[in-house]
């Protein structure tokens, strides 16, 4: 007795749960007011995080957003921080909108579209001349002996018109076409739906890194700036890239033309599996880890002091204020270091300016030349390029492409235009009438030329 008691309320709990969700969590998802205003908060704060840099360090939002004043009087590096605007992307409250955007058209879809497309698939025919007094087209022929007018007329010129026609009984016929368009907005909701799984998936396994790799190093993916809690690490990756060779091809007025990288992908046992040369909008591509040309820097200088060793000293860029992009460092001229020149250089044609200690200019150097500084030989041999690389994963690429090829393609099928024909021949008269839900004017000229035809054409034999 006290199991079925059980068995019963647990029985009459979920039926409470089921009709609740039918009764009022059902309707509100599927409301077609809740989508639109979901849709513009997703668009809302997607545009917010192309305008807001994402992934900065907390220095860079505390000098570009300060709180006094706050932008639009408000909008300070703490708003935006507690906010999780700096990533928005991979924010809780962003995917749950994507979640809940998804919920509401997968809802609409079994709830209306579908049972729509199974409506219109399910064909009815009209037996009563009264029937077609409710068609806002419908014509109506005397079958006299002069009347080229019939039914076996009007089938042939439905066929011509690629009709598809339904008879179950002699002097009653269906003919419809562009079923398609019933199925559009099924197949731009599976788009939709597919592009916010991948903008999840991604959100949950991708990452984004930035390197500075001087020419001629090797290295891997670690200096990881933005990363789902499902991504790869790439650090235990089985495979590294070799920067061979950077260079910047610059036009005659001394500006920057383009910056290139010829890099190689390197397996674990150092032989080149891939290889390519790269620059802006020209990436590489590995295992879904795609390489970026975006920025170059000076990484070291080459110089030789007398008859000694040549010696790579790094090189570090220097505040200018905002007053162009330079880069210095200390050359030594004596052993015990008491004694050396700034060295300071600006792109990578080569050229370096030499200074004393007291700030002088003392020379100015190419790549091959050499002077005399404290008693000492200075060669210069090479200026040492580094190349800036942002480094991409994201798995949810082809899923978020695959959306957007069906969502076009749903969008093109709802174009097409859902048109339904009926006809009656009964007590010597034909009845014709139909309806489209689009593209009524057109519709209207077909169903005229349909009946001009009707008229004209010689009875069937």
């Amino acid at each position: 007795m006290t199991l079925d008691n059980t068995t019963s309320q647990e029985s009459s709990w979920w039926s409470s749960v089921v009709r609740v969700l039918r009764q009022d969590f059902l309707p509100l998802v599927t409301d077609l007011r809740l989508a639109i205003v979901l849709l513009l908060l997703i668009a809302l704060f997607s545009i917010s995080g192309t305008v807001i840099e994402q992934g900065q360090s907390l220095n860079f939002y505390q000098a570009n957003y300060p709180e006094h004043p706050a932008l639009f009087g408000f909008l300070s590096w703490k708003v935006i921080l507690i906010l999780g605007l700096n990533d928005v992307y991979r924010t809780w409250w962003f995917l749950a909108l994507l979640i809940f955007f998804g919920t509401s058209l997968t809802a609409c879809t079994f709830t209306r579209q579908l049972p729509a497309l199974k409506a219109a698939r399910r064909w009815k025919f009209y037996d009563q001349p009264r029937q077609f007094a409710k068609l806002a087209l419908s014509a109506e022929f005397d079958l006299g002996k002069d009347n080229t007018a019939s039914l076996e007329n009007l089938t042939q010129i439905l066929s011509d018109r690629r009709y598809q026609i339904f008879q179950e009984q002699p002097g009653v016929l269906y003919a419809r076409k562009g079923i398609i368009g019933r199925i559009g907005p099924i197949v731009v909701h599976i788009g939709i739906v597919l592009i916010l799984l991948g903008g999840i998936w991604g959100a949950m396994t991708g990452f984004v890194a930035q390197e500075m790799v001087p020419s001629g190093d090797t290295f891997q993916v670690k200096n990881i700036i933005n990363a789902g809690p499902l991504a790869a690490k790439p650090s235990s990756q089985d495979w590294s890239v070799r920067v061979n060779r950077f260079w910047i091809d610059y036009t005659p007025s001394g500006g920057i033309d383009q910056f290139y990288s010829d890099m190689s992908v390197l397996n674990s046992q150092g032989d080149e599996v891939d290889h390519k040369k790269i620059f802006v909008n020209q990436p590489l591509r590995y295992r879904g880890v795609t390489f970026y040309q975006t920025d170059w820097g000076i990484a070291a200088v080459k110089v030789k002091i007398n008859n000694s060793p040549i010696f790579q000293l790094p090189m570090a860029q220097l505040d200018t204020k905002g007053q162009g992009r330079l880069w210095g460092t200390w050359i030594p001229t004596k052993p015990d270091l008491s004694a050396g020149v700034s060295v300071i250089a600006k792109d990578l044609q080569g050229t370096v300016l030499i200074y004393d200690p007291q700030g002088k200019l003392v020379n100015t150097l190419r790549a091959g030349m050499s002077t005399q500084v404290n008693g000492v030989t200075l060669k210069l041999l090479e200026v040492v390029g580094s190349t800036g690389l942002q480094i991409k994963s994201d798995p949810s690429i082809p899923i978020v492409y695959a959306g957007f090829a069906i969502l076009m393609a749903g969008v093109v099928s709802s174009y097409f235009s859902h048109s339904q024909i009926w006809a009656l021949q009964k007590d010597g008269r034909l009845y014709v009438g139909g309806k489209t839900n689009r593209a009524q004017i057109t519709f209207e000229r077909e169903i005229l030329g349909i009946l001009d035809t009707l008229s004209l054409q010689q009875p069937a034999s």
